[in-house]
């Protein structure tokens, strides 16, 4: 009987657990960032001690859904200030970059691409990365689309 009771206990005990951790899924968008109808900008997990910030691919475009720029570098400004404000509502920065997905039309603008992206990051530990040429993105006049992962302190 007593086998019984601590192996009941300790079930309660590692479900109670587990679906704390499950509850705490939160879903943000800002609203200084296009937001696009039928998906979140952002997700964040609690994972305890930290904060894990999941970001959706970030484009060029303003607040209002307009084009910023015609070239990668200038697209690339307009991508990084939306990754900035999105993560602000989380109160964290670019520094807090852990992971960056990018998508660029044209490898040979990667220089282009690199010398905005080093304004916003760590460089001291730079965050993983993976940069993939594409044919296209959504729209022909779209030359990048960066996707990040973040880490913060849990306050």
């Amino acid at each position: 009987m007593k086998k019984v009771l601590i192996l009941v206990f300790t079930e309660i005990f590692l479900f109670s657990f587990g679906q704390k951790k499950m509850n705490n899924v939160e879903f943000k968008n800002s609203s200084e960032v296009f937001s696009i109808k039928g998906l979140s900008q952002s997700t964040s997990i609690d994972c305890g001690n930290s904060k894990m910030i999941f970001l959706s691919g970030q484009v060029p475009l303003d607040a209002a859904g307009s084009l910023v720029g015609n070239n990668v570098e200038k697209q690339t400004e307009q991508v990084f200030k939306n990754i900035e404000n999105i993560l602000k509502e989380y109160g964290a920065t670019g520094k807090d970059i852990i992971k960056l997905g990018i998508f660029i039309t044209d490898i040979s603008k990667t220089p282009d691409f690199r010398k905005i992206r080093d304004l916003y990051i760590n460089l001291q530990n730079p965050p993983v990365s993976s940069l993939v040429e594409v044919s296209r993105l959504f729209r022909d006049d779209i030359l990048i689309e960066v996707e990040a992962t973040a880490v913060i302190k849990n306050k």
